[in-house]
């Protein structure tokens, strides 16, 4: 009796999969039970000017719009459409927030991850209170972040991709492209990754196609209205704004019609703010800023061309502050913070575009206001910000030491970097790379333990001559 309590019970897989399982469920309870606090301590989404009313805008009147937005998310909020109300796209986006960490916590079991580790990963995209003010806005930041982790769970769940796999995966990154042009890029990187992973050839050709048709066809559409084969009409306009924080025209030396678009002597406190200067030389030409684009592209390219260096410069400058112990204000009008304010935000009742979209979208469109005692509770949760910024660095750091995590590190530094480098520095463009870092330095650090206990295996049972 003695000697049978004495012994250790043994641990079958199956008994840690299911203590693994009821641990996330915690954690995932936990989170739901958050939003849920979110929506009520909230009365209705939150709308910003003039990106939410743009897409709520594109979701009623279908068509490519000529700047910033593609119409990946407006074609998701078409199909909300039928319920009239911006409560229940926030709560669909909540639920997609979820989502988000299902997928990471699954994936990272299947990679033999422990149950604490996948669900310690997740933990961020569940917590953060950045990621919960997104959901809870009428932003297309949720959707690309779902489509991408969701391609990237598609492409890691079996050591050789499928055809099927190679296509849904295909076919998620181009909606991701769709959705934020920027994210479009991951597809030359996940076909690369398949390449690396000796995927033959038929599977990478049918992922490459999946991609890219919808991306063509979209062009194509978009060449419909406004003359232009593209995904969207402000990349040089974008580039240009970069390259006005050190672009030197006496080194630049550019042709006359470029000249023009030198810096003038408008300062701001970001390269961003250049795009919406009333003084800055693009924005003096007749016409709208976006009406130059292509102008703009070419003078950007010169600019890069003769000032590599200073370009380099500014991209890592302005990464860095993705990684500060306390937040830094960039531009300085923005109030970085991971807690949830309390107060209220009118909307801006003087612009035409809000009246079409309540008339067309929303009837009880109003601006948001916080709910007591539910924003209270909010505004008490605690979430530091070196969570957010410092541990951020420390996962890419983390996930660059092992080839397992090559693929979502590789996207976590091109959705960090590729931003900064096509405008400028946001805390929000941070975001959706963060998921993906926390993939990485799972996957990376599991791996260590293994690694020594096979290299302490073979020096047992290394037989010596």
């Amino acid at each position: 009796m003695i000697a049978t309590l004495a012994q250790p019970r043994l641990r079958t897989p199956e008994l840690g999969a299911r203590q693994g399982h009821r641990l996330f469920a915690v954690v995932l309870g936990a989170a739901a039970v958050l939003r849920v606090l979110v929506m009520l301590g909230h009365d209705t989404a939150r709308l910003y000017w003039y990106d939410s009313f743009t897409y709520l805008d594109t979701a009623v009147h279908l068509r490519p719009q000529g700047a910033f937005h593609p119409a990946g998310y407006p074609l998701f909020l078409r199909l909300l459409l039928p319920f009239h109300s911006v409560e229940v796209v926030v709560a669909v986006q909540h639920a997609m927030g979820l989502g988000i960490g299902v997928m990471i916590y699954a994936l990272l079991r299947r990679r033999s991850l422990p149950g604490w580790g996948a669900s310690l990963a997740a933990v961020p995209v569940l917590f953060d209170p950045s990621f919960l003010r997104l959901e809870h806005a009428i932003l297309s930041d949720v959707q690309v972040i779902f489509l991408i982790v969701a391609a990237l769970s598609v492409l890691m769940w079996r050591d050789q991709v499928s055809a099927r796999a190679a296509v849904a995966a295909g076919l998620l990154l181009a909606l991701a492209g769709l959705t934020r042009t920027a994210a479009v890029p991951l597809l030359g990187l996940a076909g690369l990754y398949l390449l690396l992973r000796r995927t033959p050839w038929r599977r990478v050709v049918a992922f490459a196609l999946a991609g890219a048709l919808p991306l063509l066809g979209y062009a194509g559409w978009y060449a419909q209205h406004h003359g232009r084969f593209a995904l969207s009409g402000s990349d040089g306009v974008a580039l240009w704004a970069r390259t006005m924080t050190f672009a030197d025209c006496s080194i630049i030396k550019p042709a006359p019609e470029l000249a023009k678009l030198c810096p003038n002597g408008t300062v701001v406190d970001a390269a961003s703010e250049y795009v919406w200067a009333p003084g800055a030389s693009l924005n003096l030409l007749p016409g709208g800023r976006f009406a130059h684009n292509d102008l703009a592209r070419s003078f950007a390219v010169a600019a890069i061309t003769a000032q590599p260096l200073d370009y380099l410069r500014e991209i890592v400058e302005d990464t860095a502050l993705a990684f500060t112990w306390e937040p830094v204000a960039h531009p300085k009008r923005m109030s970085p913070t991971t807690s949830f304010p309390v107060g209220a935000w009118p909307l801006p009742e003087e612009q035409p575009l809000v009246a079409q979209v309540r008339a067309d979208y929303d009837p009880g469109l109003t601006g948001m206001t916080s709910v007591r005692p539910y924003a209270s509770i909010l505004a008490a949760y605690p979430y530091p910000w070196f969570l957010h910024g410092t541990l951020f660095g420390v996962l890419l750091l983390l996930g660059a030491l092992r080839r397992a995590a090559l693929l979502p590190w590789t996207f976590a530094m091109f959705l960090l970097v590729a931003p900064v480098a096509a405008l400028d520095f946001d805390h929000r463009y941070v975001l959706p790379a963060i998921p993906l870092a926390c993939v990485a330095a799972a996957l990376a650090v599991a791996r260590l333990p293994r690694l020594r206990y096979r290299a302490w295996r073979e020096r047992r049972t290394t037989v010596p001559v």
